[in-house]
């Protein structure tokens, strides 16, 4: 078998050793001659499991005790409305922060979500520039840009922008904002792929298809008086609370997805933990824009360099012929997920933790000999 160089924008690559640890474990998990998926959520083998799971994300990330881990479902986009529901109390209001396609969507779900039960949302800054097709997204805002409301449940940020390239804080000149009010933070594209001080904010959620797991599962990492401080009169399943009261278990939970989480966190703890993590995504962002940067006639990254991200880089070439013929030839080569997002074209070049450091040193020795070619 040949596995290929995958660098789709999610679901995406999943470390090998996690999928092997999978594959052995299929048919018989733990001798008891079934696979993981086949057990009882409320069994001690499945339990073990996702207990295994919510440790390691503890330890990994060095999360206070005041602190929940939960497993929710719905994805991200499920709680861009869960987190209005519950924190926007009626009469009140949100701030968000616009950097991109995904905080736009949050934006707007926020919107109808508050609404629906007698809030409101407010922009406290936006990037965007432009409008319609030709609006764009090519920077995080500047402290002093962010307007946050002192009064607002929470400011909202989304800290990488999977379809623009834009990530908040891979240099201290564009840092998270510090804000008066609870920051939450969707980091569905870049949870884990370092270490951050989990005070700073009040709430951080990530879909686990891009960094840590294959779709179907969001961790949620929030302040316990936060969720406390949650609406009751919504219904249970929204509750962020129930979740927090029954270990994520109030319901089925995916099993088998959070299985994999296990895997993936048990790899990444294996691997040094995430300041290792770190240091690799540096050097591969170091490797891929250094061959866009040598080649200026050929490769054009629209994003401003301090906010550059480190998962998904994205470019363009002179022409749309020239990036339909590098997508096909990197694919005759064994490397895939180069498309850009449609809304935006282009190349993007996602970088998850899974992503093998000698795969984008392929990448970018294919893209210097592509350059040189024309």
């Amino acid at each position: 078998m040949s596995r290929v160089m995958n660098f789709n924008a999610g679901p995406a690559a999943l470390p090998l050793p996690a999928l092997e640890r999978a594959r052995d474990e299929m048919l018989d998990f733990a001798k008891s001659g079934m696979s993981v998926m086949e057990h009882s959520h409320r069994g001690k083998e499945y339990e073990a499991v996702h207990d295994e799971a919510i440790a390691l994300l503890r330890s990994l990330l060095g999360v206070p005790d005041d602190y929940e881990v939960l497993f929710v479902q719905g994805g991200a986009s499920q709680l861009f409305a869960q987190i209005p529901m519950n924190l926007v109390q009626k009469g009140g209001s949100a701030d968000y922060v616009v950097t991109g396609a995904w905080s736009e969507k949050a934006l707007s779900e926020a919107k109808a979500a508050a609404a629906m039960l007698g809030g409101g949302v407010k922009v406290a800054c936006s990037t965007g520039t432009g409008d319609g097709k030709e609006k764009s997204y090519v920077r995080c805002p500047l402290p002093a840009e962010v307007k946050a409301d002192p009064q607002a449940a929470y400011l909202h940020v989304t800290s990488n922008e999977t379809i623009h390239g834009v990530q908040f804080e891979v240099e201290p000149s564009r840092p998270f904002p510090a804000a008066p009010v609870p920051l939450v933070v969707d980091m569905s594209s870049d949870f884990l792929w370092r270490k951050v001080d989990v005070r700073r904010f009040g709430l951080l959620y990530a879909g686990a298809q891009k960094n840590i797991g294959p779709s179907g599962v969001v961790v949620v990492v929030v302040q316990k008086a936060l969720v406390e401080k949650g609406r009751k009169d919504i219904p249970k399943i929204f509750q962020l609370r129930t979740p927090a009261e029954n270990k994520s278990l109030y319901n089925t939970p995916p099993t088998f997805g959070i299985y994999m989480v296990r895997n993936v966190l048990s790899w990444l703890q294996g691997l040094g933990g995430l300041g290792k993590m770190e240091e690799m995504n540096r050097q591969k962002a170091r490797r891929l824009y250094g061959a866009i940067d040598k080649n200026p006639g050929y490769f054009r990254c629209p994003v401003e360099k301090e906010s550059r991200s480190l998962m998904n880089v994205v470019f363009r070439l002179p022409a749309e012929a020239d990036e339909e013929r590098f997508v096909k030839e990197a694919k005759a080569k064994g490397m895939v997920g180069l498309k850009g997002h449609r809304s935006v074209g282009g190349i993007r070049v996602s970088t998850y933790n899974a992503v093998l450091p000698e795969w984008v040193d392929a990448l970018a020795s294919f893209m210097e000999d592509f350059a040189r070619k024309g």
